[in-house]
């Protein structure tokens, strides 16, 4: 050993295992995810159609954030019969957590490997020309069975799938193709959540779908299963049921606008929520957080809880921000941080130091929505749901306080 080496400090000894209060998962905040109400969104749903129109679940996303996991098989358990992702991963993640039912991944997949990929786990790619039905046949030929894809039509979307007008040729060159079955033929809705009287983009992507359905009919090619409607879409009129429908927003318990669906019983399935990990006191006059844009007016009780926008809350939020603590608002003061923020509980002595608060979702008789984040950031529930990070661990609501 050197004379510098004699010198250098000694390595740390790592413990064998982490103390329970490190491992413990609702130590600095977390997600909680009400299964219960999953199943219970899927069941009403289900009621809400026909028996002859298919419940998809939408678990891309992670489940919008829930976890896609536990979210696929309490919608089993509601009535689903099968999935929508939008990457082969999470396609690939259902599969190898044992879930056999039909996956529709509905992003372009363009790659023959990825391809290759769908056959052997049973995933169905969705097609938006003959581009990817050629590379399908190709990876499929000789493979002993057939390939089942869906061909998408964009009917006003401007986004993914063919030229509507171009969906009888496209159907019917499918079916030449001896080793792709084409097992459902689709459209997604731009607007279907537009206010009650402003239908008319949507009429008209109605009209077109329908339009090719009949060309199709005339023909005598088969489309495969028919489907349209995305939550909105399902919430606003059967017309557009067909014979599936795709449902994200609503699975997870929220509307797509407050017009749709207000007789379907739907329960908000996710709960954030976070510890207090510090207590100050403060007299008037003391600049808080970055910047100060808030500074206190009086004597203030300043509770510092461990959740910033690293973990998915909107810095836009920050001193418009309000959480729950006993079915009591608070308000969230200064500029939200990367990992903490600051909440105003000088009206609230019983919060202290490991004290719970919910950001996000229901508390007693009270709840806040993403609604209410999406509205104050000027964005839509969806982003919200999705933005939570993997920091955040996604534990089954069990009442606990931790």
């Amino acid at each position: 050993m050197s004379a510098a080496d004699s010198h250098s400090p000694a390595a740390p000894r790592l413990p064998g295992r982490l103390p329970d209060l490190w491992a413990h998962p609702r130590q600095r905040a977390w997600v909680e995810v009400d299964e219960a109400a999953i199943t219970a969104n899927a069941r009403a749903l289900r009621a809400a159609l026909t028996p002859a129109t298919e419940l998809m679940a939408v678990v891309k996303a992670d489940g919008y954030g829930h976890g896609a996991l536990p979210v696929a098989r309490a919608a089993l358990a509601g009535g689903a019969s099968c999935f929508g992702v939008a990457t082969l991963q999470e396609g690939l993640e259902l599969r190898q957590a044992g879930i056999e039912a039909p996956v529709l991944v509905l992003g372009n997949l363009t790659q023959p490997e990825e391809l290759r990929t769908c056959l052997h786990w049973q995933l169905m790619p969705t097609l938006s020309g003959m581009r990817e039905a050629l590379l399908c046949q190709n990876i499929a030929a000789g493979s002993g069975r057939a390939m089942a894809v869906h061909l998408k039509l964009d009917t006003g979307m401007a986004r993914l799938g063919a030229d509507w007008q171009q969906g009888p040729r496209l159907v019917e060159a499918i079916a030449g193709l001896d080793a792709v079955q084409l097992a459902g033929t689709y459209s997604h809705l731009a607007a279907a959540d537009a206010p009650e009287g402003d239908e008319g983009l949507t009429r008209l992507q109605q009209q077109r779908y329908e339009q090719v359905l009949r060309s199709l009919a005339d023909r005598g090619l088969d489309p495969g299963t028919r489907h349209l409607a995305n939550s909105a879409g399902t919430l606003r009129s059967p017309a557009l049921h067909f014979d599936l429908v795709r449902v994200g927003l609503a699975l997870y318990g929220h509307r797509p606008g407050p017009h749709l669906g207000g007789a379907l019983p739907l329960r908000p399935a996710m709960r954030v929520r976070a510890r207090v990990s510090l207590i100050r006191e403060v007299p008037a006059g003391v600049g808080v957080s970055y910047g100060h844009r808030f500074i206190t007016r009086r004597p203030s009780r300043l509770a510092v809880v461990g959740i910033g926008y690293a973990d998915g809350v909107p810095r836009l939020l920050s001193d418009r921000l309000e959480v729950l603590f006993g079915g009591r608002r608070l308000r969230q003061v200064g500029a939200i941080t990367m990992d903490q923020l600051v909440l105003d509980a000088t009206d609230v002595p019983e919060l202290d130091v490991g004290g719970v608060v919910t950001l996000l979702g229901e508390e007693g008789d009270v709840a806040i929505g993403p609604e209410a984040w999406s509205e104050t950031c000027g964005t839509i529930p969806w982003e919200i749901l999705c933005g939570f990070k993997h920091r955040l661990p996604r534990l089954a609501k069990d009442g606990a306080e931790g």
